[in-house]
């Protein structure tokens, strides 16, 4: 059964937040990760990304969405057997060309307090208008 409430953009809050996720971060995850990149060095695995829409998806149900822009911001590279929180929200919403838009930020921390990453995604609510762009 789906649970999840039917987006009312004009009722979204901005700074609702989601429920965290937390998880030990593997060497093996690491390598797989660097395996997947091409990057045997690569530092900087995405964390924060996989729940600031997530999150948002377990909560709410919608039409979809359209990624507008996404940035991520990498601080301290995560250290693998270290335990990770993942705290998302929804940071912003707004509208533009009478499309409306949401933002979700999320934020990476490990076991001992250090900020791994940050990632700002911003997303049209309306997908069908991709389309008329070509159409």
């Amino acid at each position: 059964m789906d649970t999840r409430k039917p987006l009312d953009w004009e009722k979204l809050a901005i700074g609702q937040t989601f429920e965290a996720w937390s998880y030990v971060l593997t060497q093996e995850m690491l390598d797989e990760y660097r395996k997947g990149v091409l990057d045997a060095e690569a530092p900087f695995p995405t964390i924060a990304h996989k729940v600031d829409v997530a999150a948002y998806n377990r909560a709410h149900k919608d039409a979809g969405s359209v990624n507008a822009r996404c940035a991520f911001h990498c601080y301290n590279p995560p250290i693998p057997d270290k335990r990770i929180t993942v705290h998302a929200w929804i940071a912003d919403k707004y509208r533009r060309r009478g499309k409306t838009y949401i933002v979700t930020e999320a934020v990476s921390v490990d076991e001992d307090g250090r900020l791994l990453d940050r990632v700002i995604t911003h997303e049209l609510k309306q997908p069908w208008e991709v389309g008329k762009k070509w159409g």
